[in-house]
């Protein structure tokens, strides 16, 4: 997750719940233009992810039947069908929340979705979330069960780490997992990571014979720094999402003490005890 950095709101949010940062916004709010931005992304990057993704992902996409839309998926709609499918919602905020706030929201198994959209000038890179990247990037995963679950999980274990002051280390693990995961299926390797999803170079990078392959493993992904403006010079690969939503029932309290012993990795380091697998392994 990145951090909660301050960033001017791009819109009228005179209606902010100071409590949970939530706003009222209205999917009618969005402009034509907005509705073609989004459009132009999603048809830029779906050929690129059809043989990319894991099949959770893309069967997300089909449940929520983002291809139906002509631009920026309806909230209330997407919203109606994750509480069917996981018992999810989606709720609209201006932008980056604090941590508190944004882990106590997936404890409650709600979803912020930011309500702006990228300009021209950001079509490949911006620094904050924007809609894309929350809607197309993040919700088809929640649609998934387990992967659900493991979210929830997450939101949990966030506002816990948050009282014992360890929330660095659960934040590298969001990082590498819900934002940049990469998942091995009998088809090949695949990813799931929203920050590789809604991404058309590193969806392409991410699985290319240049990108470095670790095996998953929790306290080891803790101690690895990372960078926001670079294509990732690691990606952690798990072997199912069962896997993912069981690492997370230990306590964690043990891991963040080892790990706070330990030194941080620099950005691409590599240990002697890593499991490095081989590079774009792709069907």
């Amino acid at each position: 997750m990145r951090e909660a950095l301050t960033f001017e709101l791009r819109g009228d949010y005179s209606h902010v719940n100071p409590d949970d940062m939530t706003c009222d916004f209205k999917w009618e709010s969005f402009t034509p233009e907005h509705h073609s931005m989004w459009r132009f992304l999603f048809d830029r990057i779906m050929p690129v992810l059809e043989h990319r993704a894991c099949d959770e992902y893309l069967e997300g996409i089909t449940a929520l039947d983002f291809a139906g839309e002509a631009g920026v998926p309806n909230y209330d709609r997407i919203s109606d069908k994750l509480m069917k499918r996981t018992g999810w919602r989606l709720v609209t905020v201006p932008g980056l929340l604090p941590p508190e706030i944004f882990f106590a929201h997936l404890a409650k198994r709600q979803f912020p979705v930011t309500t702006f959209i990228r300009t021209p000038e950001e079509i490949d890179y911006l620094q904050e979330p924007d809609i894309f990247h929350d809607m197309f990037g993040h919700v088809p995963m929640i649609a998934h069960p387990v992967f659900a679950d493991y979210f929830h999980a997450f939101g949990e274990g966030g506002l816990k780490a948050l009282k014992h002051g360890y929330l660095p280390y659960l934040e590298t693990l969001y990082w590498f997992t819900i934002e940049f995961g990469l998942i091995n299926t009998p088809n090949g390797r695949r990813i799931y990571g929203s920050g590789i999803t809604s991404s058309l170079g590193e969806s392409t990078y991410a699985l290319s014979p240049e990108a470095m392959h670790i095996a998953y493993d929790i306290t080891r992904i803790m101690r690895q720094q990372y960078r926001i403006d670079v294509f990732q010079a690691q990606y952690f690969v798990i072997d199912s999402f069962e896997q993912l939503l069981e690492s997370t029932a230990p306590d964690f309290l043990p891991y963040y003490r080892e790990v706070s012993q330990l030194p941080k990795l620099a950005v691409g380091e590599t240990l002697p005890t890593d499991q490095l697998l081989q590079r774009g392994h792709m069907r």
